[in-house]
């Protein structure tokens, strides 16, 4: 349990609000100023900061900026002799727990203390719960290539260290970077990802780094980039080959230094970030080849992870059926006969898991049976390559019973979904691949409400 800090620039306030604090059984610290408070954050573990307005040295309104940006966890109570209105919203909208007038009521004082400690428990105990629970996708597999992925995982999430994660498409790369990211010390942070192939060149800065109002034509307001939001959590960095080399120069510095200028800013912006960076390609080619910065790769390679391919783990093939047949029969008993699993384990799947789980989220909509057959998986499987001649007639069936511009948008829609699987997901080369630019596909995915991996 963490003390409660105590920062006002008057001796027998502090004295006395210690006192108070001490007397209802908390640990109480006191600083005379923000510098000094500010210092008492960074070398003691404190949950709860009471916070005088009208302090020397550095105002009140700025060392609550200062702790929300550096202590995001840390729930601070503002408290002022010369209180108004906008002072009291100002203080809420930058991120106070609360703010109280003196003279201080101590039984109010005692309840917002009481409060913003049950709030900032409640946070440590849902990180502790994140680190602990089995999530809805967490990494399935007892072969040994998922053991060593598995052990992988846990040893990294010990640190800080940069990773970075390699496989093909639908391999989960980017479940094993939440995976890290959850068992960590940062996961009560933020987990932002970042697909690296989708930004354009022109918005790569203002997307990673933010950027000032007035910067550019659109920049009608101040925002934060990627690395910002990132604070204190985990950057997600996907399909990291596919960025120009340009951005990857842009790229390069901030992950060194940690430290960078929103466009269109002068003052430097410091994170404390952890970056995984993940890639379906061989870096190494790429490096050859002079589509990707060597000194780049060495950044992010520090811990290397490389997720298996399905085929190379074709024993894992009954769990991970068993797992998303499970989630998507409705609470149904349902399993594969021996047939139909050995078909399943016999099958190549390009796609990986990725593909995998929507084909068995096919069967389990589409098939009523408790024993799933061989036969129906072979069934779903021509049906579901293009490859069946029955498919076609079967899905105008489908559709005749719409209107024809909801028949439109169906097909649009299934167009759009079987191109994105295709092409793993990536946006700038599914747009190539259908002839519409990059922008106009991120439009329909909204218009559609298209998810990856759906």
């Amino acid at each position: 349990m963490g003390a409660i800090l105590v920062i006002d620039d008057e001796p027998g306030i502090r004295a006395t609000v210690k006192d108070i604090l001490e007397d209802e059984g908390y640990e109480a610290l006191t600083a005379e100023d923000g510098p000094a408070g500010l210092e008492t954050l960074k070398r003691e573990s404190v949950d709860v900061v009471v916070l005088d307005v009208w302090l020397p040295r550095m105002g009140g309104i700025d060392v609550l900026k200062a702790i929300k940006a550096d202590h995001p966890a840390v729930e601070t109570i503002v408290v002022s002799g010369h209180a108004s209105i906008d002072m009291a919203v100002s203080a809420v909208k930058l991120g106070a727990f609360d703010f109280i007038e003196k003279p201080l009521s101590i039984e109010r004082l005692i309840t917002a203390v009481r409060n913003a400690r049950a709030l900032s428990d409640l946070r440590v105990e849902n990180a502790r719960l994140k680190r602990s629970a089995v999530d809805s996708d967490d990494i399935i597999g007892a072969s040994e290539p998922m053991g060593y992925v598995r052990d992988l995982i846990y040893q990294s999430a010990r640190s800080d260290a940069r990773v970075l994660i390699t496989g093909e498409n639908g391999t989960g790369k980017e479940l094993a970077a939440r995976r890290i990211h959850d068992l960590s010390e940062r996961a009560s942070g933020p987990f932002v990802a970042v697909n690296c192939a989708a930004m354009p060149d022109t918005l790569i800065e203002s997307e990673l780094f933010g950027h000032e109002k007035g910067s550019f034509t659109d920049a009608v307001a101040r925002r934060k980039g990627k690395f910002e939001t990132a604070h204190t959590g985990t950057l997600f960095l996907d399909e990291i080959a596919d960025m120009s080399l340009p951005a990857q120069a842009k790229m390069l510095r901030a992950v060194q230094e940690m430290r960078f200028e929103r466009l269109g800013g002068e003052s430097t912006i410091e994170v404390d970030v952890r970056v995984i960076a993940a890639t379906n390609k061989d870096l190494r080619q790429e490096i050859a080849a002079g589509r990707f910065r060597e000194d780049l790769y060495f950044r992010l390679n520090v811990i290397p992870l490389r997720m298996p391919a399905l085929r190379e783990r074709p024993d894992d093939i009954p769990e991970l059926t068993a797992f998303f047949l499970g989630r998507f029969s409705g609470g149904r008993a349902r399993r594969m006969s021996d047939e139909a699993m050995a078909t399943l384990k016999a099958h190549d799947w390009p796609g990986n898991v990725r593909e995998l789980k929507n084909f068995i989220e096919r069967i389990a909509v589409m098939s009523d049976e408790d024993v799933i057959s061989g036969e129906t998986v072979r069934h779903f499987m021509l049906k579901g390559d293009g490859s069946s001649p029955e498919a076609a007639p079967d899905r105008l069936d489908e559709l005749s019973n719409l209107r024809l511009s909801e028949a439109r948008e169906a097909f649009e829609r299934g167009y759009l979904l079987h191109n994105l699987r295709k092409h793993g997901y990536n946006i700038a080369k599914t747009a190539e691949a259908i002839g519409v630019y990059p922008s106009n596909l991120h439009a329909k995915i909204k218009k559609f409400g298209i998810e990856a991996g759906e």
